[in-house]
């Protein structure tokens, strides 16, 4: 449960630090990386709640992300990282692989659950989102926090089963 909040008030802090020039901030996708790292340390139902929680408390607290469409949508995004991420790594032998497979995994159901819910919120608020328009946001412009993630991630999971921390 430490590690949880741990993983929470990062995700709450992390985006001030790329945040002050707001499209390094959304490339980089800071919320994430917390997110992602509770499914592993953490597992699933804690991955699953904190990825839930951290956009809409830090729009609680902050007033960022708006809340919509763009908080609602990384809620849903960023609980179902946490959820892959977590029952992927429960039940794969731990390897190398399974750190990547586990985390690929992950960052693209998330990045569909994104989408799926972007286009629920566009169809009820009449708004337009097209393919080319999740093509860009889920990928097109989180290309650096996408490499960012496949870097950092399984060195910090490594360096933290190397020390049996997880």
């Amino acid at each position: 449960m430490v590690s949880a909040a741990l993983c929470l008030a990062l995700a709450m802090v992390l985006p001030f630090l790329t945040g002050q020039i707001q499209q390094i901030g959304n490339m980089l996708c800071p919320m994430h990386f917390p997110v992602l790292l509770c499914g592993f340390i953490c597992g699933w139902q804690y991955g699953l709640a904190i990825g839930f929680i951290a956009p809409i408390l830090r729009f609680a607290i902050f007033g960022m992300p708006p809340i919509m469409p763009i908080g609602l949508a990384m809620a849903f995004e960023l609980a179902c990282y946490g959820l892959v991420v977590g029952l992927m790594y429960s039940r794969l032998k731990k390897t190398k692989g399974s750190i990547y497979i586990s985390l690929i995994c992950a960052m693209i159901s998330g990045r569909l659950v994104w989408g799926l819910v972007k286009m629920i919120i566009a169809g009820v608020t009449r708004t337009g989102f097209t393919f080319a328009a999740f093509l860009a946001g889920a990928f097109t412009s989180a290309i650096p926090g996408i490499i960012a993630q496949l870097v950092l991630i399984p060195i910090i999971v490594i360096t933290l089963e190397k020390n049996k921390v997880i």
